[in-house]
C-alpha cells in the first residue's frame, strides 16, 4: 500500500494512530469514488488562490498540471486498496506533492477537509441525481407506452385486494407511473438544494483570504454559495432528502413489484413476465419465479434503512463539523447504487411483460357493477344513499340464491325498486362501465388519452 506515512494533520501529536484506530479512522474505501470531484474541486481552488494573489500564475499552472497527472494515476489505479492514506483528500494532496514538490503544499491554503469533502460530495450528488432522474424518466416512459397499448383491456380494479370496479389495464399501469413522476419532481428539488457551493467555508469560520467564492461557484457550475460557514461544512440536508427520495422511490417500485408478483401468479394470470426477468426452481421444473419483482420489492427495505440510519446519525450532532458525518456517504452511495441497479431491471421487466386480456376478462365478476347499478338508480332520481342501500339488498339476494348479481331477473330487481327497467342489464357491460367514467382522471378512452398527455407534460416539466 502506498503513502502509509502521510497525513494532513498530526504535527502536535507524539504518537501515530493505533492499528485499531487506523481501521476506524480510514474512510478511503467509502470516499474513493469522489476522487474525480476532489481533483476537480482542487483545480478550481488553485485557480481561486491565483485570483486572490496567493499563487503566482506559474505556481497555479504547475499545480493544475500536477493535478491532471494525479487524475491519470488514480484512473489507472486498482482502487483504494492500493493506498494506505486515510481519505481521498490525503491521497490527492500526497500524490500532487510527490509529483511537483513543495509548491503542492500551497494548494490547501485557506481550505479545510471540512469544506473540501462537502464540495466533493455535492459535485457527486448533482451527477447522481441527474442519472437517477434519467432512469426514472425511462421507466415512466416505458409504463406510458404499455398503458397506451393496453388502453382497451378491461380488468378488475381492486381496493383492500377485493374486486371493486372495472378499470382498464392502461389505467392501472398509469396509477404506478404518477408516483414516479412525483419522485422525479422531488429529485429536482433535491438537486436545487444540492447546488450550493460550500468551498471557501474553511473548517468552521470561513476563509481568511480574499478568495472570490462567486467565481469558484461559477467555475464548478454551482448556482450559489453557502451563506454561513458553519452551516456550509455541516449541512447534509440535501443528502437526507436524496435518501428520502430514494426510499420513496423504493416504496413506489415495491408497490409496482407487488402488483407484478400477484398478477403473474397462477391465481391471477393477468401478466406474464419475460424469460429474461424470471428464474426457475432448482427442484420444481414448472416454476416461473418473478424474481425481478421480488428483488425490487426487497431492495426497498434497504433504501428505507439507509434513510433511517442517516437521520439517527444526524439528530444529536452539535454545531459545526463532526466526524460522525463521515457516515453519510456510505448510505447515500448505497441508495444511489441500489436504484441504479433496480430501475433498469424493472424497466426491462415492464417493457417485456405480456398482458393476458382473456384472463383479465374472465376475472370480471358481475358484482363489480354494483356501483353502476346504484348510478343507474341515481339517473332515475333516486338519492345515492338510498340507491346504495337497495343495491346492497340485491347483492345479498344474489348471494342467498347462490348466483351472480347479473343473473337476477328484472322481477327480482323491481321487487327492490320499481325504477329498474329492461335496460338495466346494459349496466353489466364492462366496456360501458369504464367509458361512463369520462371525467378527468377517469377510465374512459378519452380520459386515458388526456391522462397520457398530462403525463408527458409532467414528465417534461419534472
Amino acid at each position: 500500500m502506498k503513502g502509509s506515512g502521510h497525513a494532513l494533520w498530526g504535527a502536535r501529536f507524539d504518537d501515530g494512530l493505533s492499528p485499531e484506530m487506523e481501521a476506524l479512522n480510514r474512510s478511503l474505501d467509502a470516499d474513493w469514488r469522489l476522487w474525480r470531484h476532489d481533483v476537480r474541486g482542487s483545480r478550481a481552488w488553485a485557480r481561486g488562490l491565483e485570483r486572490a494573489g496567493l499563487l503566482s500564475s506559474a505556481e497555479a499552472a504547475e499545480i493544475d498540471r500536477g493535478l491532471v497527472r494525479v487524475a491519470r494515476d488514480l484512473e489507472a489505479a486498482g482502487g483504494p486498496s492500493e493506498f494506505a492514506d486515510e481519505d481521498i483528500h490525503t491521497v490527492v494532496e500526497r500524490l500532487l506533492t510527490e509529483k511537483i514538490g513543495a509548491v503542492g503544499g500551497k494548494l490547501h491554503t485557506g481550505r479545510s477537509r471540512n469544506d473540501q469533502v462537502s464540495t466533493d460530495f455535492r459535485l457527486w450528488g448533482r451527477e447522481a441525481i441527474d442519472l437517477l432522474r434519467g432512469s426514472l424518466s425511462s421507466l415512466i416512459a416505458t409504463i406510458a407506452d404499455r398503458a397506451r397499448e393496453s388502453a382497451g383491456i378491461v380488468m378488475p380494479g381492486y381496493t383492500h385486494m377485493q374486486q371493486a370496479q372495472p378499470v382498464t389495464a392502461g389505467h392501472w399501469l398509469l396509477s404506478r407511473a404518477w408516483p414516479l413522476v412525483r419522485d422525479m419532481e422531488h429529485l429536482a428539488a433535491v438537486r436545487n438544494e444540492c447546488d450550493v457551493l460550500p468551498l471557501g467555508s474553511g473548517a468552521v469560520a470561513g476563509c481568511p483570504f480574499d478568495v472570490d467564492r462567486g467565481a469558484l461557484a461559477a467555475d464548478l457550475g454551482f448556482s450559489r454559495v453557502s451563506e454561513n460557514s458553519m452551516d456550509g461544512v455541516s449541512d447534509r440536508d440535501w443528502a437526507v432528502r436524496l435518501l428520502f427520495g430514494a426510499a420513496m422511490t423504493g416504496v413506489h417500485l415495491s408497490q409496482l413489484a407487488e402488483d407484478l408478483v400477484l398478477f403473474s401468479s397462477s391465481e391471477f394470470g393477468y401478466v406474464r413476465l419475460g424469460d429474461a426477468f424470471t428464474t426457475g426452481s432448482s427442484l420444481m421444473p414448472q416454476k416461473r419465479n418473478p424474481d425481478v419483482a421480488e428483488l425490487t420489492r426487497g431492495k426497498s427495505g434497504r433504501l428505507v434503512g439507509n434513510l433511517a440510519g442517516t437521520l439517527v446519525m444526524l439528530k444529536g450532532l452539535p454545531t459545526g463539523y463532526n466526524r460522525d458525518l463521515q457516515e453519510d456517504k456510505e448510505a447515500v452511495f448505497d441508495s444511489v447504487d441500489t436504484l441504479a441497479v433496480v430501475l433498469p431491471a424493472i424497466t426491462g421487466a415492464v417493457a417485456g411483460m405480456t398482458l393476458n386480456p382473456r384472463r383479465m376478462g374472465q376475472a370480471l365478476r358481475a358484482e363489480l357493477h354494483a356501483t353502476d347499478l346504484a348510478d343507474y338508480l341515481v339517473r332515475r332520481g333516486v338519492a345515492f344513499r338510498a340507491a346504495h342501500h337497495m343495491v346492497g339488498e340485491l347483492v345479498r339476494a344474489a348471494e342467498d340464491a347462490d348466483k351472480g348479481l347479473g343473473d337476477l331477473t328484472l322481477e327480482e330487481m323491481t321487487a327492490v325498486h320499481p325504477a329498474f327497467g329492461e335496460d338495466v342489464f346494459a349496466v353489466f357491460d364492462p366496456v360501458a362501465s369504464v367509458e361512463s367514467r369520462a371525467v378527468r382522471g377517469g377510465t374512459s378512452e378519452a380520459a386515458l388519452q388526456a391522462q397520457l398527455e398530462a403525463l408527458a407534460t409532467a414528465l417534461g416539466r419534472a
